[in-house]
């Protein structure tokens, strides 16, 4: 009983703010502070909070509050194991499907360079000598480029 009264006086104190507020013509803000003092009225209507001070005051209740954040609790550690492991449900989800593929893929057996071709030449000892400071070259220019 005491609930109710005390939300009645809170939504009159609120419409009598958004009265005055619509008064100083800032018709938004007062629109939006009546819709505020408004939503006391409406629990105690619907009945919500008759059911809080019940609630509140049920020992059955807080055990199902007691249960809901043990329930709450081992969501969050298990989330916290599986976190710690490295590996996210994407992941997870990931490599299962690469799992079902297989480990080839359906075009790797066809071959990429087309129909076949005649044999390379094989290089002369000489050219071959040649090959390794044709790397450092390379080798070489970057370092150049970079003015070590």
């Amino acid at each position: 009983m005491i609930a109710e009264t005390i939300c009645s006086a809170v939504s009159a104190a609120g419409v009598g703010i958004a009265a005055i507020t619509a008064y100083r013509k800032r018709f938004l803000a007062a629109t939006r502070i009546l819709a505020y003092a408004l939503v006391p009225v409406a629990l105690v209507m619907t009945g919500i909070v008759k059911w809080a001070a019940n609630t509140a005051f049920s020992p059955m209740a807080w055990l199902g509050f007691g249960v809901l954040a043990v329930a709450w609790l081992l969501f969050m550690t298990t989330r916290a194991i599986e976190r710690r492991g490295g590996r996210t449900r994407k992941q997870r989800k990931e490599a299962a499907k690469a799992a079902r593929q297989g480990a080839v893929e359906p075009a790797a057996s066809v071959p990429s360079l087309g129909p076949g071709s005649a044999p390379a030449v094989q290089p002369k000892a000489k050219e071959r000598a040649a090959q390794p400071a044709d790397d450092f070259s390379d080798i070489e220019a970057i370092l150049k480029k970079h003015g070590i």
